[in-house]
């Protein structure tokens, strides 16, 4: 049985960052919906200028799969998030270093 590790360093990434946490599942749903990928934890940012955004949080989807199904997962929650709240930044790496990997299950959503 291969590791998630060895899993997911053969998987492509497409990262996401949105405003707001509902935005976020919203845009989530849509991506998974739309291609064969699955989602690795959200993380949370809170900037210094927070009070002047439409919402004061900044989450990031994470999807995983093919880069082709990256792609189009991608491009449906983008319309999904472009109809709500809003993208901040989106980008996809198609082979995420070993490095890279280990930022990627970097989450702080369950902090304060």
């Amino acid at each position: 049985m291969e590791n998630l590790t060895t899993r997911d360093n053969q998987e492509a990434v497409g990262l996401l960052e949105v405003f707001g946490l509902v935005c976020a599942f919203l845009a989530a749903d849509a991506g998974c919906k739309a291609a064969n990928v699955h989602l690795q934890v959200f993380d949370k940012n809170k900037p210094a200028n927070a009070d002047a955004l439409p919402v004061p949080l900044l989450v990031t989807i994470k999807f995983r799969g093919s880069i082709a199904d990256v792609e189009e997962a991608m491009r449906a929650a983008e319309a999904v998030a472009a109809a709500h709240t809003g993208i901040v930044s989106k980008y996809i790496i198609p082979r995420p270093t070993e490095d890279t990997e280990k930022m990627l299950t970097v989450s702080a959503l369950d902090k304060n």
